[in-house]
Order: C-alpha cells, then sequence, then structure tokens
C-alpha cells in the first residue's frame, strides 16, 4: 500500500512497511513519536520536486478542486503500478481512479497515517529540512489566497475610502480657514469681502496687497479680472475700515498662505482619487463621477461589500435616516441618497427624478458588481449603459434622440403626445354649453308641456285654470294612502318606528303638493299678463283705425 502525500516542495509517495498496524487506529500515533519508529511504519519511495512557485500553485489550486495535475498523473503512472494508493481527499481518490484505474483508500487509517507522515515529515525526507520547509509553506499559501481572491495591488479600494474621507476633511477645513480670514481681514478692509466672492482668489489678493493703502500701486492682473482690479482700487481708497498694525497683518498673511495651501494639496488629492477611480471602478466612474462613486464605495465599506447590495439599497444609500423616520412616522420613502449628486438626476426635472434615480441605481449596481469581479479594466459598460440612460432622460422630457443615444438597431422617434391634436388639426370638438343637461326637481314630461302650452300668448283664462295632470308628488301620496290602507287592513296597530316613517312621508308629500300649487299659480299670472298684453295691443289698433276715419 502506497500513501500519497502533498507537502509544498512536491508531491511524496510512502510505502507502508507494516500494514497490520493500520488495524489499530487508535495507537497508530504511538508509532511515529519518534524517527525510528516511524521509518518502521512507512519509507519514502519516490519524491516529485515542484520546479517553480506557478508550477506549485497550479498543483494546489487543482487539489482544492479534487483534480490531479498533469505532473501529478505522469507521477503516480511510473511508481503506482498494481498498487492500492492511500489519499487524504475521497473525490481526489475517485478521479484519480477514473483516470489511472488505480485504486484509492481513504478511511480512518489513512487520515491518522497522514497525521503522523505531518509530525516526521522533515525526517522521512531527505534533503528537505525545517526552515526550509516553513518559507515554501508560507509563499505558496499567499500565491493560493491571492490567486483565489484575484487580489491585485492596483485594486485595493481602502485607498479610496481614506482619500474620499481626506478630501470631505479638508473640504470642511478650507471653508473654515476661509471664511476665518474674510471675517479677520474685514475689520481693515471691509468691502472686498463683496468686490471678490471667491474665496481662493480672496487669499491671494489679501496676501498681495497686505495694507490696503497698497492697492493702488500693486497690480491684480494676474489674480483678478480688470474690472475687478479697478473697483477693489477705488473701493481702497475710501473704505470705512479700521487700521491694523503690521504683526496684525504677517498673521493674516500667514493663514492665507495656509489657505492656499490647502487649496492646492485638495486639487493634488482631488487627481490622485480620480486615478486611483479610474483604475479600481471604471465603470461605477463613467456613470456618477469620481465623488459620487467614491462616496458610494467608502459608505459601503469597500467595492466587493457595495456589490453585494441590490439596486434599491444603492438608490437610497447614505438617506438611511430619513428612511427609517418615514417607516416610523408612516410616510413616504426618500427616493435618493448619495447618488443625488449625480449629473443625470442634476439634469432631470423634479418630477422625473425620481425615475431616473431609479434606473440609474439598476444600471450602477450591474456596474460595481463588474467592476468587482469582472477580469476587464475597461469602461465600455459603463459608458452604454450612461448612453441608454441620457435617451430615458430625453424620452421622458419628450425630447428627439441624438444619434448616439440608444441602440443601433431601432431608434425610436419621441413625439410629445396630445390626444385633441392630430397633425396639427383638432381631431374633437370645443366643448359646447348642453341646455338640456339642466334640469328642474318635481317636473315630468307632461308638466314640461303644460309649461309651454301655458307660455303661449293665446292661451284664456279658462284653459289657464283646467287642472294639471297628476304629478310623481301626488302619485307618491296615493301610493302611500294605499300602502297605509293594505297595513291597516293588515295589522291594526302600527310599531312607532313605522309611525314615524308615516309622519316623514306624508311630510314629504305634503311638500310635494304645495310646490305644485305655487308653480300653477306662478303660471297662470304669466297668462293673465299675456292676456293683457295683447289686449291693449287691439285696443291701440282699434284707436289707429278710428282715428284714421276722422281724418278722411
Amino acid at each position: 500500500m502506497l500513501v500519497l502525500f502533498e507537502t509544498p516542495a512536491g508531491f511524496a509517495l510512502f510505502k507502508v512497511l507494516d500494514e497490520g498496524k493500520l488495524s489499530k487506529v487508535e495507537d497508530l500515533w504511538k508509532e511515529f513519536s519518534s524517527t525510528d519508529s516511524a521509518r518502521k511504519v512507512v519509507k519514502l519511495k519516490a519524491f516529485s520536486k515542484f520546479e517553480n512557485t506557478s508550477e506549485a500553485l497550479s498543483a494546489a489550486t487543482l487539489l482544492i478542486d479534487s483534480k490531479p495535475s498533469k505532473g501529478l498523473r505522469k507521477f503516480l503512472k511510473a511508481h503506482c503500478d498494481g498498487e492500492t494508493l492511500g489519499v487524504a481527499d475521497s473525490k481526489l481518490g475517485n478521479a484519480i481512479k477514473e483516470k489511472l484505474q488505480i485504486d484509492c483508500v481513504h478511511n480512518n487509517a489513512v487520515m491518522e497515517l497522514m497525521r503522523g507522515l505531518r509530525s516526521q515529515l522533515t525526517e522521512l525526507i531527505s534533503g528537505l529540512a525545517s526552515q526550509d520547509l516553513a518559507p515554501m509553506s508560507l509563499g505558496l499559501s499567499h500565491s493560493l489566497s491571492r490567486y483565489k481572491l484575484k487580489f491585485s495591488p492596483d485594486k485595493v479600494d481602502t485607498m479610496i475610502v481614506q482619500a474620499i474621507g481626506l478630501l470631505d476633511d479638508l473640504d470642511k477645513e478650507l471653508n473654515t480657514y476661509a471664511m476665518r480670514v474674510r471675517e479677520w481681514y474685514g475689520w481693515h478692509f471691509p468691502e472686498l469681502a463683496k468686490i471678490v466672492q471667491d474665496n481662493i482668489l480672496y487669499a491671494k489678493a489679501v496676501k498681495l496687497m497686505g495694507d490696503r493703502t497698497n492697492a493702488a500701486k500693486l497690480d491684480f492682473s494676474e489674480i483678478l479680472p480688470e474690472e475687478v482690479e479697478a473697483e477693489l482700487k477705488e473701493a481702497a481708497m475710501i473704505s470705512m475700515g479700521t487700521e491694523i498694525s503690521d504683526l496684525d497683518l504677517e498673521n493674516i498673511k500667514d493663514l492665507c498662505s495656509q489657505v492656499l495651501s490647502f487649496s492646492e494639496y485638495r486639487a493634488q488629492l482631488y487627481d490622485y482619487l480620480k486615478s486611483r477611480m479610474n483604475t479600481i471602478a471604471p465603470n461605477l466612474t463613467a456613470l456618477v463621477g469620481e465623488l459620487v462613486g467614491a462616496r458610494l464605495i467608502a459608505h459601503g465599506g469597500s467595492l466587493l461589500n457595495l456589490a453585494k447590495q441590490p439596486g434599491s439599497t444603492v438608490q437610497i444609500l447614505g438617506a438611511e435616516k430619513a428612511l427609517f423616520r418615514a417607516l416610523k412616522t408612516k410616510h413616504a420613502t426618500p427616493k435618493y441618497g448619495l447618488i443625488y449628486h449625480a449629473s443625470l438626476i442634476g439634469q432631470a426635472a423634479p418630477k422625473h427624478k425620481g425615475k431616473i434615480s431609479r434606473s440609474l441605481a439598476a444600471k450602477t449596481a450591474l456596474a460595481i458588481r463588474y467592476d468587482a469581479l469582472a477580469d476587464s479594466q475597461d469602461n465600455t459598460m459603463g459608458l452604454e449603459n450612461r448612453l441608454k440612460l441620457e435617451a430615458r432622460l430625453r424620452a421622458l422630457e419628450g425630447k428627439e434622440l441624438n444619434k448616439s443615444a440608444g441602440s443601433a438597431k431601432g431608434k425610436p422617434k419621441i413625439e410629445f403626445y396630445d390626444k385633441d391634436r392630430k397633425k396639427g388639426a383638432l381631431i374633437t370638438p370645443a366643448k359646447v354649453y348642453n341646455p338640456s343637461a339642466d334640469s328642474v326637481m318635481g317636473h315630468t314630461d307632461n308638466d314640461e308641456k303644460k309649461m309651454s302650452i301655458d307660455e303661449q300668448p293665446s292661451q284664456t283664462e279658462e284653459e289657464a285654470g283646467e287642472e294639471a295632470p297628476v304629478t310623481e308628488g301626488e302619485k307618491k301620496k296615493n301610493k302611500k294612502k294605499k300602502s297605509v290602507e293594505t297595513e291597516d287592513g293588515a295589522e291594526p296597530e302600527d310599531t312607532p318606528k313605522k309611525k314615524k316613517k308615516k309622519k316623514h312621508a306624508d311630510n314629504e308629500v305634503d311638500e310635494d303638493v304645495e310646490t305644485e300649487k305655487s308653480k300653477k299659480k306662478k303660471k297662470r299670472k304669466h297668462a293673465d299678463a299675456d292676456e293683457d298684453e295683447t289686449e291693449t295691443t287691439d285696443k291701440k289698433k282699434e284707436k289707429k283705425k278710428k282715428k284714421k276715419k276722422t281724418e278722411e
């Protein structure tokens, strides 16, 4: 029986001299307590040494996947003819048996034998010292872990986390120092704060000018435009500021020097951050920019941790406080977090920011995973997704697509939709007032016919005084009376609830009757007035005829 043992230096093949001792697994460790007793149990038969580190790494990676390497297959073919082979991995034994037709054994006795061999390895293999084996195992473990994680020193995202944190701190300190310069020098030259708005230009002007009386003699053309320079010199002549000593001016100039040095270092740090972001996360940088991408990585902890987050989490990353407050108070949750500062969301209209942020978060999640796990270092995916998002933004705003946006196969033409217009003409008529929509409560078709007859001027009082047809109110009253009579015939005594309902119904019927009567009176008055007008016109005609006769 042979035993296969893997070492950082190569593969070792041991011959088991006394197989009977393998039956006593519990006492097998005693055989390896010393070198002499171990040599009585096993003996080195063959050793295959790795030529270099890359060969050792490839063999180790294949063994992790339970696959024999090419060198191991050659080694076993040469030394394992008709022998059973003890292995530490059962899957590796199955692979060897399938490919090389060598019987493999994996049990507790073999594992205990492996343990004993490991304890006496340097003594059993001649030429392999312990001081040489330790650095071999360390180097192989480092190479193996780097290969498994696809580690690259250029892909260290902790540099980005530290750089963006320092950049934010520099911005705060720079703003604080610049405000201190303005407040301090403002006692001597208060008008300068309104003339020069930029903090860096303000610090440069103060450092160059010193006392305001020197402004007329100095040339500010390298710092300020001509118009601002002329305004500064005029204001320095009539300034209302107090006089300060030379010692105060020296301290103010020193502070200005600190502001300028901070601004220079901030620009240098931004360039460094930009280069690192383009190296580590090029697709993320193409979508959201260097600063937003770096803040997302810093907030997630690392690029790999950020790649595990879904698009919905990336969308509201940085707005956790608002999210939990909204969930607690049962209000609307936030639509964006750190991603709000991306240029694509800044270009969108307020009503489209939510949709664009959701689409951008989905594409950003894909770009982060591609940057974290892919082998390529290009930003083609990020640029393609950015073009798609820009096309979607123009589609939402109703603008026409450019040639570069969208897919190359089909480019839809976006037109503004108006349901009332088609090719410049109205397809639906304008709305007109509908008089038939007006209605009067309590009228029927018979009432309308009666009103039209009453309004005719030739109608007489007798025709107007005729009884009107039965109205709805009277019909209701008749129905109520019949129902009351039937109820009286069926039940002699009504309950109090029924009495209340009857009273209420009677009141409604009375009100309907009164309204009908008042309407009839109005109709009769109109008819009387029309008859009076016809009579007066007839009398006037008769008078005219009489005058004509008398004149003749």
